[in-house]
């Protein structure tokens, strides 16, 4: 089965920024080559998403949360998304784009 994919606004942006970011710290180039392998990475999830690990973040949400690993050292990020699967409809929603080192989504800031 392959799975359609949707990437909601926010991961939209968390990519967009995290590329801007990038381009100011290495070249536009590097930037640039990050940015395609992170749609190529995305794009994977199309056959066999559940290869993924349940995100640390899963225990606080009521949808099961998965994550699959992108980038190497401290341009790690992870990308959060679910699995929804019915019975005419089986898609991958990506929900976030977060560098590997930010906080878990769902816990108390305090």
């Amino acid at each position: 089965m392959k799975y359609e994919i949707e990437i909601s606004s926010v991961a939209e942006a968390e990519a967009d920024s995290a590329f801007i970011r990038l381009s100011q710290i290495t070249s536009p180039e590097r930037a640039s080559q990050w940015y395609a392998g992170l749609l190529k990475a995305i794009d994977s999830l199309s056959l066999m998403p559940k290869r993924c690990p349940l995100a640390r973040e899963n225990e606080y949400f009521s949808n099961e949360i998965r994550q699959l690993l992108y980038g190497k050292g401290h341009n790690s990020y992870r990308i959060l998304f679910t699995v929804i699967e019915g019975e005419d409809i089986a898609y991958i929603r990506i929900l976030n784009i977060r560098h590997a080192a930010q906080q878990t989504l769902g816990i108390d800031e305090e």
